[in-house]
């Protein structure tokens, strides 16, 4: 079996790719010990990569693809081993998912998803949440959502669906002039073609949201993958079960939610207001 002397390599895109690796290694139900054979290197080495303190071999990815059915997941990830200004660690492995998607919903309670948000907006929040960065971290982080943003507009096009809860909007996050460019930038957004944006009022007595923010991903190969973040923490959800949990409980969300069009009136009436 092969294994590398080199020395430890520390990265938040190693630790990213160590990550995932790990899922799917244990979603097949593999310990280290036993995939170490499987990829023919040995049991330190697939535990250093876990841990991202070293560089996934080509042939590894390769292997480790094949042998944990990862659909393409780990072969991506590789490709983009190497920090992503502006995103936080626990979220670059979703970004890298979300360039390649075919189809990607969101729903939101805590604030408008960052695809969808102004720059001003995007300025609000990050000012808003401690420890309170520098100017530095801010430019780098809100350049790094604009980029996602080109997302919207991608060839081939991302089929985009976001349900986002009413009190978001009536927070009036940054003051009144960052809610009324918020909403003319949402209502922009809600006229693309490939974008579906619905919100879930703020009374309504059935709603299966409860248990907070999720996304949901399709893969270039008609797979899905689901995604929830807290509090300094993302997690990426590959088992099958828990990812038809978050579909059905997507799309009752969906049928809860005001249509597209009453979804877009209902902005309208917001940016009036103000």
């Amino acid at each position: 079996m092969a294994n590398s002397s080199s020395a430890p390599e520390q990265s938040d895109s190693l630790k990213a790719f160590g990550a995932v690796l790990k899922v799917f290694r244990e979603r097949a139900l593999l310990t280290q010990e036993q995939l170490a054979p499987l990829v023919c290197y040995s049991h330190a080495c697939v535990a250093s990569i876990e841990q991202g303190r070293r560089m996934p071999p080509g042939d590894f990815v390769e292997r480790a693809e094949e042998v944990l059915d990862s659909f393409g997941v780990l072969r991506a990830v590789a490709q983009h081993v190497s920090r992503r200004p502006g995103l936080a660690a626990w979220f670059r492995l979703w970004a890298q998912l979300e360039s390649a998607a075919v189809s990607l919903c969101t729903y939101e309670c805590r604030v408008v998803p960052g695809l969808l948000q102004s720059e001003a907006y995007a300025r609000a929040v990050m000012l808003n949440v401690p420890p309170p960065p520098t100017e530095e971290e801010v430019g780098e982080r809100i350049a790094a959502r604009m980029e996602r943003q080109e997302l919207l507009t991608r060839k081939p096009p991302i089929a985009f669906c976001f349900i986002i809860d009413e009190s978001v909007l009536l927070r009036h996050t940054g003051g009144a002039g960052v809610t009324r460019e918020l909403l003319d930038h949402l209502i922009a957004c809600a006229e693309l073609w490939n974008v579906e944006l619905q919100i879930m009022p703020l009374r309504q007595p059935h709603h299966a949201g409860s248990d907070g923010p999720m996304q949901l991903l399709e893969t270039p190969d008609n797979k899905w993958l689901g995604y929830s973040e807290g509090q300094k923490t993302g997690q990426l959800i590959s088992d099958p079960k828990a990812v038809s949990v978050m579909q059905m409980r997507y799309a009752k969300m969906r049928s809860q939610a005001l249509s597209p069009a009453d979804s877009a009136d209902l902005l309208k009436r917001m940016r009036g207001a103000l």
